[in-house]
């Protein structure tokens, strides 16, 4: 069914550029069920809510770790919004996108695409970002003894270790949803190819 638009034969000579391609998705789209409408649109929101959260878990793990109780709201602002924005940008551009460009025919690489944008984006990005930001907290607030300079990086590893081995698990599962949900998006793309392509008015006219 794909390749009746995009992959056209060369006896009939058409050329049907990017736009075209996307136009016709587009048409699809909105045959489409609502359910299935409204999964494909809102399973970047779903990923990157998941996301937020595991930044507000990570940065209440390194806040314990360091001592530190100021700044409760000003540190757990950035860690939901920006994972959250993050998130949602990068589904979009490498999920839903292609998809609606006729980019992504591949079941795998839509699968390991969201497994990678859950894993990386929705949760070791977080847990990354929320070291240098409890860093400089715990630095301003003087709530646990920086190390000098020859024991920086020995005193950070400690400092790490038992953060991440407790967001491994939510990394896990970041993996597991992003790449069912990619998975199902591709399932509703390849919903849309199998669609029926609406009669010409003008072939409709020829037979009456």
């Amino acid at each position: 069914m794909a390749g009746e638009f995009i992959e056209p034969t060369s006896e009939k000579k058409v050329h049907i550029g990017s736009r075209d391609i996307s136009e016709i998705l587009q048409e699809r789209f909105e045959r489409l069920s609502a359910a299935d409408q409204s999964f494909f649109q809102s399973g970047s929101v779903f990923l990157a809510l998941n996301g937020g959260l595991c930044g507000l878990v990570s940065n209440s793990l390194f806040r314990r770790v360091l001592n530190v109780t100021q700044a409760r709201i000003v540190s757990a602002l950035p860690m939901a919004v920006l994972p959250f924005i993050s998130t949602v940008v990068a589904y979009e551009c490498f999920i839903n996108r292609p998809l609606m460009e006729g980019d992504l025919n591949c079941a795998t690489c839509a699968w390991i695409r969201g497994g990678l944008i859950g894993g990386v984006i929705g949760c070791v990005y977080p847990a990354v970002l929320a070291l240098p930001l409890n860093a400089a907290l715990a630095s301003r607030y003087l709530t646990t003894p920086m190390p000098g300079q020859e024991n920086m990086l020995r005193y950070w590893m400690m400092v790490c270790k038992p953060v991440y081995k407790k967001m491994r698990f939510a990394a896990i599962l970041q993996i597991a949803f992003g790449g069912y949900l990619a998975s199902k998006n591709h399932e509703i793309y390849i919903k849309m190819l199998q669609l029926p392509q609406p009669e010409d008015p003008e072939e409709i006219k020829d037979k009456i």
